[in-house]
């Protein structure tokens, strides 16, 4: 990576799809992929309007004059304020019943070097995949994620545990809204994935990495990424985000995408501060 390319050393391929799953009636999913800011929000609250929050939330990112302004020069703050605003939003054209969880990563420049900027609330989820294999940058905020922690359970108990819909953070709803963020250096050779769990909750990382390795090209990489959570059940909406970083001489770009897509049916109730996702 040459320090004096900076950010034109890196050009960015994205691919995407969102799909209201096979047992929803709306999905509450919402995406963005406009570069430098990429994103998947999970709407939760089901009639209660989770794809509007949802929906806020990506405007907001969209929108933010901080974000839009700054471009390479985006900071961790300037994204929590970002998603302070979209929290502030979602509370008071929701009145409180909806929220949801949002995951995604920004490109910023860093002494001169391209670093991913990733950031994470809820249990939506950022991975990514280069040489050393797939993997998960984001950390969920979900019970089942505080129980491994605590190593109460294991990974795969977790897949099956009775509270692993719980989640402890979220935008809109709950007392816990605060994002965490991870710094990290760009390799050419890197492919990120930003995903609902409605893909996480039908397959494995392993399932996840040989989709990614099998599919050069982002879009195609997004498809068959979809088409095989809905094979395996689809009992949720699926939206995923394929980022492709390499020099520019061998990116072919995509239209970017703001993408609050709307189609599917309530994904969560919120009990006690506690959001609950409810599956057919």
């Amino acid at each position: 990576m040459s320090r004096r390319d900076g950010l034109d050393a890196i050009c960015l391929t994205p691919g995407h799809r969102t799909d209201i799953g096979l047992r929803r009636q709306v999905n509450e999913d919402s995406l963005l992929a406009r570069s430098p800011l990429f994103a998947v929000a999970d709407g939760m609250g089901g009639h209660e309007a989770g794809d509007v929050a949802s929906r806020l939330c990506i405007e907001e990112l969209a929108a933010n004059s901080s974000l839009s302004s700054k471009g390479e020069k985006i900071s961790a703050g300037d994204l929590q304020t970002a998603l302070e605003l979209a929290d502030a939003r979602i509370r008071q054209e929701t009145g409180g019943r909806a929220g949801t969880t949002v995951s995604g990563v920004v490109l910023v420049e860093e002494s001169g070097q391209p670093y991913w900027l990733f950031f994470n609330v809820g249990d939506s989820r950022s991975y990514r995949l280069n040489a050393n294999g797939l993997e998960q940058v984001s950390v969920d905020h979900s019970e089942v994620q505080e129980l491994m922690d605590l190593g109460q359970i294991t990974a795969e108990e977790a897949l099956v545990h009775p509270r692993r819909h719980v989640v402890t953070r979220a935008l809109g709803a709950g007392t816990q809204n605060m994002a965490d963020f991870w710094l990290t250096p760009v390799q050419v050779t890197d492919r990120i994935l930003i995903c609902s769990d409605g893909l996480t909750g039908e397959l494995r990382d392993e399932q996840i990495q040989a989709i990614l390795q099998a599919n050069p090209d982002p879009q195609q990489a997004s498809e068959e990424l979809v088409q095989a959570a809905l094979r395996s059940g689809g009992r949720d909406n699926i939206t995923v985000i394929v980022l492709d970083a390499a020099r520019p001489s061998a990116a072919n770009r995509v239209p970017d995408a703001e993408q609050p897509d709307q189609d599917g049916l309530g994904d969560t109730a919120t009990v006690s501060g506690e959001h609950t996702r409810t599956r057919s």
